[in-house]
């Protein structure tokens, strides 16, 4: 059982919520998302595992069962090209859940007309391998999101 919990602090939604169908319609696999508070912030490790891809705007951790967690910090922000956004970790490098991983300001990335939202998926899970999904309210860095079998 894996324990995956919030890589910011904000406000849980639930992926229908995203501005984006790809993860709206759970294209990538099942989640949540996070609406970020609108300040300079840091993302963390959303469980413990190996960082098996890194880009500004997102990375996935693989955990130790092969789950893979992919946070990716807003809506169409790969057009931004990196600004913005500081990488304090590298693909490969093993994280510890709670550790720093990206740097960034989603008051900036929505200034620059982008949604802030940030989906938080498992990647090639079914809907029923997740349970207890936060999909309201208030979340704070390391609160759990969901748990997935």
């Amino acid at each position: 059982m894996t324990t995956v919990t919030s890589p910011l602090t904000g406000r849980a939604v639930g992926l229908a919520a995203v501005p984006d169908p790809v993860f709206s319609d759970a294209m990538v696999g099942p989640g949540t998302a996070v609406d970020p508070v609108r300040e300079p912030t840091t993302a963390v490790a959303p469980v413990d595992g190996l960082v098996v891809s890194m880009h500004p705007h997102a990375f996935v951790v693989l955990d130790a069962d092969g789950h893979g967690v992919l946070t990716h910090l807003g809506i169409d922000t790969v057009q931004l090209n990196g600004e913005g956004f500081e990488l304090l970790v590298s693909k490969g490098d093993q994280v510890k859940r709670g550790q720093p991983v990206v740097k960034w300001n989603p008051a900036a990335v929505e200034a620059a007309g982008k949604s802030p939202i940030s989906p938080i998926v498992a990647l090639e899970a079914s809907a029923e391998a997740l349970s207890a999904v936060a999909e309201a309210g208030e979340i704070v860095t390391g609160g759990e999101l969901f748990t997935w079998a």
